[in-house]
């Protein structure tokens, strides 16, 4: 009799390769229940961008890594003028979840509200950068060396290299969340914005209390009733002695509770004014220019502009380490985002997330010498180019009732794996073009 060891071992080896499946799944599951734990106990809660991304955990944990950095972490820039940047990057897309989310962060790490007036209420180093923001947003193969020289050179209100540098990956970074917002169709409703209930600081978490944490805040702490302790009649302390510390006691409790409402009234009262600021917070405040709007790069020859090569700028070669240079880290960050993205695991191709990266890039007027343009018709259907154009050039656009666009036939998380590969291909095309524009000025 002959046995067949291969059909034997078959299913031995499915068992086997479920239970992998499942160990990895159980993985992921634990990896994101850790990126959300560290929110809530940084942020007191998880934003809505976070809970799209859980479907992919490790490019969730890179997003993340990168956005701290550049909005709380050290740099050049003042946590308001981060933030503040961040408003007007996204009010360029009419991204009212944007706008509201950085309005709230910009009155909590200390912005003046007044700014949030709108754009004539900034100071005037912020309003220089509206030129450069709106370039970048819809036509970014216009940023040229003279935008870079306006702005180094502007007298009392110059901005230094490292501060231009920072600013323009948080422009980058903004312009490209939008286009991942509206195409996820992320809920807009300001009242999804994270807010620390009563008035509890964001880095206090509820957990800790009940784990015995002893680091809660004064703010949130009962006011300890003074005991009086019995004393003996015989005790050498006299009574007119005791009387007074008794009536200093009470008086002492008195004060803290009378401080306690008042921090509390205040607490409230900050957060009513904080709800009426951000309420006010209008996208459209922050913008000039409003006509202002992506054109097709491929029919505008009577302009001649040139076509961005990338064998002659790139961002292995060139970005990478200029934008390394003059903010640290950043760039291993941003080159660790792009990977990440690239090399997730997904039913689509190699060959179809490349298709989407360089067909982006096109549209954006960025060429690669070494790729056959053919494969992008081959392999995207007409629908899925129409998504991915409208998505990343014009993303406030797919939510009119004139562009219905959708990727219904792909599972959830395909969707948010084609999103994020149009969130990255367009980070990464804002900053070839800025960061070509910043040699170009220091060459010169």
């Amino acid at each position: 009799m002959i046995i067949c060891t291969s059909k034997m071992e078959y299913p031995l080896r499915t068992q086997c390769q479920r239970v992998h499946k499942q160990v990895m799944v159980n993985g992921e599951k634990e990896r994101v229940s850790l990126l959300f734990m560290k929110a809530l106990v940084s942020r007191g809660s998880v934003d809505a961008v976070s809970q799209q991304m859980a479907s992919h955990p490790q490019y969730l944990e890179s997003f993340l890594r990168t956005q701290h950095y550049i909005l709380h972490m050290d740099g050049p820039l003042p946590l308001p003028y981060r933030h503040y940047i961040a408003i007007m990057a996204a009010a360029r897309h009419h991204c009212n979840y944007l706008v509201y989310l950085h309005s709230a962060q910009f009155l909590r790490v200390g912005g003046d509200p007044v700014w949030l007036q709108g754009l004539e209420a900034a100071p005037p180093r912020l309003r220089l950068l509206d030129h450069i923001n709106k370039v970048l947003a819809h036509q970014p193969w216009l940023t040229a060396c003279s935008h870079i020289q306006a702005l180094l050179k502007a007298g009392e209100q110059c901005w230094s290299l490292a501060e231009l540098v920072q600013a323009v990956v948080i422009l980058a970074h903004c312009h490209s969340l939008c286009s991942f917002v509206f195409g996820c169709d992320t809920d807009s409703d300001p009242a999804s914005l994270s807010k620390s209930p009563n008035g509890t600081p964001p880095t206090f978490c509820p957990f800790d209390a009940a784990n015995g944490n002893a680091n809660v805040p004064q703010t949130l702490a009962t006011p300890s009733e003074h005991i009086t302790r019995r004393r003996s009649l015989d005790s050498s302390c006299d009574m007119v002695c005791l009387k007074e510390k008794i009536q200093k006691s009470q008086e002492e409790r008195e004060k803290r509770e009378e401080r306690l409402l008042q921090t509390q009234g205040l607490q409230q009262t900050d957060m009513e004014e904080e709800e009426e600021m951000i309420c006010f917070a209008d996208p459209t405040r922050f913008i000039t220019d409003p006509d202002l709007c992506y054109q097709e790069f491929a029919r505008r020859e009577e302009d001649h502009f040139q076509v961005f090569r990338v064998q002659d700028y790139s961002w292995e070669d060139h970005g990478f380490s200029l934008v390394n240079r003059l903010y640290s880290d950043i760039g291993h960050l941003l080159d660790d985002r792009f990977r990440s993205v690239t090399t997730l695991p997904s039913m689509h191709s190699p060959d179809l997330k490349r298709a989407i990266w360089n067909y982006i890039h096109c549209v954006l007027g960025i060429r690669y010498d070494d790729y056959d343009y053919g494969e992008v018709n081959q392999l995207l259907e007409r629908d899925l180019k129409l998504y991915i154009k409208s998505v990343a050039c014009f993303p406030d656009a797919t939510k009119t009732p004139v562009c219905p666009l959708s990727l219904a036939p792909l599972k959830p998380s395909e969707q948010i794996h084609v999103n994020l590969l149009i969130m990255e291909a367009r980070l990464q095309a804002e900053l070839l073009y800025a960061l070509r524009a910043i040699t170009q000025y220091m060459i010169a």
